[in-house]
């Protein structure tokens, strides 16, 4: 079963037919929010928003251990992370979608492991590429079929938040390479890793990041919504694609 993880922008699916919400318990704790089972296509799907269905989670508060677990539980090997980003990288603007192919961590303090010794063998996890390239793929030849231009490849840097960077941090992951910057993408990805889940991500940008573009001297929000939302539905579009190649 594939499962969607979403992000701001994303706390419903709206393509999705609900056929049962549950309530999953973990070791690590309750998840985000109810799970929700259905179809898209007529092909199942779960769908989990990764702040909760009113949005009241901040990203370093999320649990995400819980929301890896509680997927596998439920019977899921593949996840499509939806998350909003910054787009640091030139020539990338608000409401481009990139399916990144990377992923530099920043954040510091998150429970980001299910392998925390307690006399068990010490466990290490290949992570030299954090996307599952089978899964990546597919997202952009479903995009690439439905015709919706994407950005193939790029380097996400996972920040602490819930605050947004100063120009100086965006230099930073600049020069370290990153072309987009966002606050969920650790340690999701890693977990999923660990738990054996294929993970790919969809980053729709929702504004230049700090020092860039429209946001050189701040951030205006009284925009991003409207840009997320737009870009949403080509979001939609692009998961419902996948769901026939997975």
């Amino acid at each position: 079963m594939l499962a969607i993880i979403g992000g701001s922008g994303l706390t419903q699916l709206s393509n999705l037919d609900v056929l049962e919400r549950r309530v999953i318990r973990t070791p690590y704790g309750e998840p985000s929010g109810i799970l929700s089972f259905g179809c898209i296509s007529g092909r199942d799907v779960l769908f989990l928003p990764r702040h909760g269905y009113g949005h009241s989670i901040p990203p370093h508060r999320v649990n995400y251990r819980a929301n890896i677990w509680a997927l596998k539980e439920c019977g899921v090997r593949r996840v499509v992370s939806v998350a909003s980003v910054g787009g640091i990288r030139a020539g990338l603007n608000p409401g481009d979608i990139v399916i990144p192919h990377q992923i530099m961590d920043y954040t510091w303090g998150r429970k980001n492991t299910y392998f925390n010794g307690n006399d068990a063998l010490v466990t290490h996890v290949d992570f030299t590429h954090p996307y599952d390239e089978n899964l990546r793929r597919q997202l952009v030849l479903s995009a690439t079929t439905a015709g919706i231009p994407i950005q193939d490849g790029g380097v996400y840097a996972a920040t602490q938040g819930p605050r947004l960077e100063t120009a100086a941090e965006i230099d930073r992951f600049e020069r370290d390479g990153a072309a987009v910057v966002g606050m969920t993408g650790m340690p999701e990805a890693v977990l999923a890793r660990e738990l054996e889940l294929a993970y790919a991500a969809l980053n729709p940008v929702a504004n230049h990041a700090a020092g860039r573009g429209e946001s050189a001297g701040k951030i205006h929000f009284e925009h991003l919504g409207e840009i997320l939302q737009e870009a949403m539905s080509r979001v939609r579009m692009i998961i419902e694609g996948v769901i026939h190649l997975v």
